[in-house]
């Protein structure tokens, strides 16, 4: 029998992504990911999974998002890019070329059959002004100066925008007639369709700068009814087969971004409302941060039947199944050590994509009667039998106030009870996202480098109570930094091999401005990598695309309250760093702009501590997850060798 080998840094390539499972009259669908070495580029391609086969029926270097079926199995839609723009096209399940349904100038985001088959509604963009930033420049033509008039203007992924809405639209699929049903100053957010309507969510607001909800409404003909909804955003609505009741999933703002997503029930006869999941105290939907999973589109409830419906969970670390019904009643279905990241639902069985620590994930066939998970695909299996995989033991400890705090820790690879092994603690981003039972291949790269690693959900992390999830606002660095060292005390206490004077710590995005705490407030970790960070909150409310108001929510500091905002940012703290420091940041990063890692590095670097700045062209705020494959894997090597050369 042949030797595992252990993970490397350059698995991405092997590492296949299933995802965006869809059922229809056609069969079983899902997209499965790639990254190409050669083309240094992602590529998407859809798959029917068959009983005995997974048949690619798609081949281009493209990547695809959005499927559908039509409700009599004819047509498969789908969106990828024409020309840099994304457009709707369709693929007839009996063969043939695909067929380009739009041409929309500014491309489509979202689209979905009408109900009666014979049209397809979308979601496009159109723009007020022209002439605005992101307009395409030819070569000829001198630089413009950009005008802005609005708090909104920019996006991380995105650039600079124009002042441009979603609109939404319908064409028809004989006659490729496009009619406008709904535009204006003001986004239009296509959820559902209805009869020959449609469900629609509007940002509709005087005041946009600061607007951070949404109203719902149902389309019929030309007439609009609303739906009453709590303050905050609609992420999904699903209409029953009768047409007579909504599942709804909101989320409210009682704790701003904080907030647990819920579920709701609307009976659109008599109006009456119900929350599905008041007595649940777990957000519904999959918050769980991981690596490897691309193009991933989550259904997070959906009807079985007319009376029945399933939804998913974040809870405890796992994404679970749950079920209800139209009386209010819930229950879970299909729980575990496993991220479900993946749903849809046929009148029998539903398909789903999972994921788990030692698997990247695959497609499975789950029946109702028999409660039975039946795998479909095997993309991932050669590559998982083949490598050396640790599976993470969880751990559950108190931290300094006696609260129950949940994590994970997986030894080295080729670790002896009678050595003295080095840790590395990995902190995630949010900070309202989780850590949990998926599959997460930097922290395989570094169990595999030799490194026991550490990762943990402290105070304000998804899956948990929503006192929990809320605890950390107003208190960055508080509790939330107690629990992390509260890990580390608990850990090499049980575990005496751990080496306790040979500990890094690393982190993006939150989990950034996490490290860069630690390293002014402690001297207990040998080397850290900060990525992604926050490190001065004054400048990061007017440089960041979220800013503004995150700064508010996160920190609850108002614009004039600078005293509390230099309290909570790490580069007030440099003085006591003493831990070698090594800074990476993406060059295009609008969430976290460039200049947070710059102030930090100049701020160290200005009082000689051990510092090196790494920028990274071409990449924003999602580097680790979506960035170009070579910068990926020069990032991961860097944090690998940083660690090599600064500890024992």
């Amino acid at each position: 029998m042949a030797v595992a080998e252990k993970t490397q840094v350059e698995d991405i390539f092997k590492i296949r992504s299933v995802t965006a499972p869809k059922i229809g009259a056609f069969g079983i669908t899902a997209l499965v990911t790639r990254l190409d070495e050669e083309k240094n580029d992602y590529f998407t391609h859809l798959y029917k999974m068959d009983e005995d086969r997974e048949r690619q029926l798609t081949y281009n270097e493209e990547r695809l998002s959005n499927i559908r079926h039509s409700a009599d199995g004819r047509w498969l839609l789908f969106i990828t890019k024409v020309d840099d723009k994304n457009q709707v096209f369709l693929l007839e399940t009996s063969g043939g070329e695909r067929m380009q349904l739009t041409h929309e100038k500014e491309g489509v985001s979202h689209a979905e059959f009408s109900k009666g088959g014979g049209r397809v509604f979308y979601q496009s963009l159109h723009s007020l002004k022209e002439g605005e930033a992101g307009d395409t420049a030819d070569e000829d033509k001198k630089p413009e100066p950009v005008v802005i008039d609005r708090m909104k203007y920019k996006a991380d992924g995105i650039g600079l925008m124009k002042e441009k809405y979603a609109n939404i639209k319908s064409i028809s699929i004989d006659s490729k007639t496009v009619e406008t049903l709904l535009e204006g100053e003001e986004n239009h957010t296509l959820l559902e369709t209805f009869d020959d309507g449609f469900i629609y969510a509007t940002d509709r607001s005087e005041d946009r700068d600061f607007n951070f909800s949404e109203r719902l409404f149902i389309r019929r003909g030309r007439e609009d009814t609303e739906i009453p909804t709590q303050k905050g955003g609609v992420l999904q609505v699903e209409v029953s087969p009768d047409g007579r009741r909504l599942l709804i999933v909101e989320m409210g703002r009682e704790y701003e971004n904080a907030t647990h997503a819920t579920l709701h029930l609307y009976n659109l006869k008599s109006g009456d409302k119900l929350h599905v999941t008041a007595g649940l105290d777990r957000p519904v939907g999959d918050h769980l941060v991981a690596d490897t999973q691309q193009s991933v589109e989550t259904d997070i409830a959906k009807w079985i039947s007319n009376e029945r419906f399933l939804f998913l969970v974040s809870d405890h670390g796992s994404v679970n199944l749950y079920e209800g019904n139209i009386e209010g009643e819930i229950k879970p279905v299909l729980e575990g050590r496993h991220h479900i990241h993946g749903m849809d639902v046929g009148p029998d069985f539903a398909a789903l994509t999972i994921a788990d620590h030692t698997s990247p994930g695959e497609l499975y066939r789950y029946d109702y009667a028999t409660g039975t998970l039946e795998q479909l695909s095997r993309i991932n299996a050669d590559y998982t039998e083949k490598t050396l995989i640790i599976e993470p033991e969880d751990i559950v400890y108190n931290s300094f106030d006696g609260t129950e705090v949940h994590g994970w820790f997986m030894p080295p690879v080729g670790f002896t009870p009678d050595g003295a092994h080095p840790m590395i603690v990995n902190i995630h981003g949010g900070p309202h996202a989780f850590y949990g039972h998926s599959y997460f291949h930097e922290m395989q790269v570094l169990a595999a480098a030799g490194y026991a690693v550490l990762f943990v959900n402290p105070r304000g992390s998804h899956s948990y109570s929503q006192s929990f999830v809320d605890a950390v606002r107003g208190d960055y660095g508080g509790g939330d930094y107690k629990d992390i060292l509260a890990g580390v005390d608990f850990i090499t206490s049980r575990y005496k091999w751990i080496d306790a004077d040979n500990i890094g710590v690393t982190g993006g995005s939150y989990g950034g401005f996490m490290t860069n705490w630690i390293v002014g407030h402690t001297n207990r970790f040998k080397a850290a990598v900060t990525q992604r960070s926050i490190s001065n909150w004054i400048s990061f409310r007017g440089v960041s695309d979220i800013g503004y108001y995150f700064t508010d929510w996160q920190i609850r500091a108002e614009f004039n309250d600078i005293d509390k905002m230099w309290h909570h940012s790490p580069i007030r703290y440099v003085d006591a760093v003493e831990t070698p420091l090594l800074i990476l940041h993406s060059e295009q990063d609008l969430r976290c702009p460039i200049e947070q890692g710059e102030q930090l590095y100049i701020a160290l670097k200005y009082r000689k501590k051990p510092v090196q700045f790494v920028r990274f062209p071409e990449a924003d705020h999602n580097l680790s997850r979506t960035g170009k494959p070579n910068l990926r894997i020069d990032r991961l090597k860097r944090i690998v060798n940083w660690f090599n050369e600064h500890m024992d």
